[in-house]
């Protein structure tokens, strides 16, 4: 089955966190999204408070940039979370937008080396093993987590359980990356249709290079407005994205959707049958009323989803 979820984004202040995410889980939507984008909002502290304030709900941070982290720390924080909520906490690993790394003077010379050897210690980390390792940017000597997370989780789970960590990705080499390093992708709203399949066949190329098996997990984000002046919204959002224009012309490209339920729904299908295995649907910048956004993409848009 395809999950459903929606974007809290960092544009809204924080304390809209709380209505949002109670909404969300009332009315039953699959998960919530978080984006720790500079200089906004917090990843790890809007997740914890959303998965306090919520008794179902699925929280995903999509995406901690590495160049602001020490690995351990965030090993800690996920674990952590895990222990808490079980089941319920994905975290997604990205190499951050290097002119806001550079603001905060964690510009990487190699972004991509970075984030693999983050993945790499992550992950063992969260296994519960003793890592040390003198790579070029992440170093630990003789680290383990005292709390690791409980072994297992169901399939429903996916990328909320165990040692499970995704990965931020749009370009060849980091979508190869994620096959070898990650187990779980998380593609931008700015990826077409055919970029999702194409992101699927490079993430295959990582995993068989790295013999890896099972399934991997990925979450899309889809640019998504309702109402009377959705078209409206949707065409300004995704011309301050520098995406109108290509979407005009195709619409069929799925850059985003504008309409009613039935609308919507299909477009999610669309991104599921290209590869998705979670579609979050992400509102205009400017939706006049976010909670009843969640509530339409819940009660509206969720039971129309095979």
């Amino acid at each position: 089955m395809t999950a459903l979820g929606a974007v809290f984004r960092p544009q809204l202040a924080p304390e809209r966190l709380r209505g949002f995410a109670r909404a969300a889980d009332r009315s039953g939507l699959d998960e919530l999204w978080l984006w720790e984008d500079c200089f906004l909002e917090s990843g790890i502290a809007t997740a914890s408070a959303a998965l306090a304030w919520t008794e179902r709900l699925r929280v995903g941070i999509g995406l901690l940039p590495v160049p602001l982290r020490n690995v351990a720390l965030t090993a800690m924080e996920t674990a952590t979370l895990r222990r808490l909520f079980p089941g319920r906490f994905a975290v997604g690993l990205g190499h951050g937008i290097q002119d806001w790394m550079g603001q905060a003077g964690a510009r990487a010379e190699s972004p991509v080396t970075l984030l693999r050897e983050h993945l790499n210690a992550m992950r063992a980390l969260l296994r519960g093993e003793r890592v040390s390792v003198d790579g070029r940017y992440v170093k630990l000597d003789a680290v383990a987590l005292d709390w690791p997370p409980e072994a297992g989780g169901s399939e429903a789970e996916g990328a909320c359980a165990g040692a499970a960590v995704l990965a931020g990705a749009r370009g060849p080499r980091s979508l190869r990356l994620s096959g070898e390093a990650a187990d779980g992708t998380v593609l931008d709203a700015s990826s077409t249709l055919e970029d999702v399949r194409a992101a699927r066949r490079l993430i295959d190329e990582g995993r068989a290079a790295a013999g890896r098996t099972g399934h991997h997990t990925v979450v899309v984000y889809l640019h998504a407005a309702t109402g009377a002046d959705a078209g409206h919204r949707l065409r300004a959002e995704l011309e301050r994205e520098g995406l109108a224009t290509a979407h005009a012309h195709r619409p069929d490209l799925g850059l985003g959707v504008a309409g009613d339920a039935a609308t919507v729904a299909k477009a999610v299908q669309r991104v599921a049958e290209a590869g998705a295995d979670t579609v979050v649907l992400q509102p205009t910048a400017d939706e006049p009323d976010p909670e009843n956004f969640v509530r339409f993409a819940a009660d509206q848009v969720r039971p129309l989803v095979p």
